[in-house]
């Protein structure tokens, strides 16, 4: 069900701080129309710790709104519902179940360090919650908590939970959740670095930073991937590997929301505090960025 290049998607700001919708529905339609097989809303480069509950609902049924105008161009809405709070979590749930969206993201609980049977019960408590497709989220630089293989394994057994955005780099997990995990188990990189790696190794897609800016390139790598034509999908990642690292020369979604706004496909790169804007240093990084790119992609 999701596969492929999916965006983990910025969420547009007006300069006073509201979110911008008529930002979001053009950023959806280019998407769409680049070829981009997913979008994950009000994840971490959705600047979600920001995010209240009432926006994290409207956003979500904004997306899937604006995706299904597309009819048989629409594509899977996932909206990040996770929080350190398993009660949180699960009212949040209940909330999303119908607002047209077509699944979950559900990053691991933050800052409070659970157990591992602590774990198993938060999201066995979110997939009673869920009417809804679960994909787990392991990011374990951002959250101290990780998903052990052995853990992600009596995760799919639940009813809802059909894959992982895995962020955690390790490619040597690829092959251990394979051997332990339903065969229909989705396994999507979260790092765009190794991402191509990850896929060439057996995993089904990336859930992208970079697909912010890069949406063609990115989409054409997975399809690449898909038909087995390794050294072309390798060549387009080379080309991106600059922007694959310097995105974050500091914390995203800081440096993507300066180079969506730098080509135009932004009205403003305003950020919630406590995320501010790029430093001079970075704007030159991601400046000279940009410019390598136009030596490879027409559409910079």
């Amino acid at each position: 069900m999701f596969r492929g290049s999916i965006v983990a998607l910025i969420t547009p700001f007006t300069e006073q701080g509201k979110i911008d919708y008529s930002a979001l529905a053009q950023l959806i339609d280019w998407h769409i129309a680049q070829g981009s097989q997913g979008l994950v809303i009000a994840g971490t480069t959705g600047e979600s710790a920001t995010l209240s509950d009432n926006e994290k609902i409207e956003l979500a049924r904004f997306s899937a709104k604006q995706s299904a105008k597309h009819n048989a161009g629409r594509i899977p809405v996932l909206v990040g519902n996770g929080c350190n709070a398993t009660a949180h979590a699960v009212e949040l749930t209940k909330q999303l179940n119908d607002t047209g969206i077509d699944g979950y993201l559900t990053v691991t609980p933050y800052y409070n360090k659970p157990t591992e049977q602590g774990l198993l019960a938060h999201y066995s408590a979110i997939n009673s919650a869920s009417e809804l497709p679960i994909l787990l989220y392991n990011v374990p630089s951002r959250t101290s908590c990780d998903l052990s293989p052995k853990l992600v394994s009596l995760l799919a057994e639940l009813s809802h939970v059909c894959g992982i955005k895995d962020a955690s780099g390790e490619l040597s997990r690829i092959d251990e959740h394979r051997q332990l995990c339903p065969e229909n188990f989705a396994l999507l990189s979260g790092d765009d670095e190794s991402g191509t790696e990850f896929c060439k190794l057996g995993g089904d897609g990336v859930i992208s930073v970079t697909a912010n800016v890069m949406p063609k390139a990115m989409a054409q790598i997975q399809q690449l991937i898909e038909q087995e034509k390794f050294q072309q999908a390798e060549l387009i990642d080379q080309q991106l590997a600059k922007l694959h690292k310097n995105l974050f020369v500091e914390s995203n979604p800081i440096p993507v929301k300066w180079a969506m706004s730098a080509i135009n496909r932004l009205p403003s790169a305003h950020m919630r505090l406590p995320l501010c804007q790029l430093t001079p240093a970075g704007q030159a990084v991601m400046s000279a960025t940009l410019t390598d790119l136009t030596q490879h992609f027409q559409e910079i």
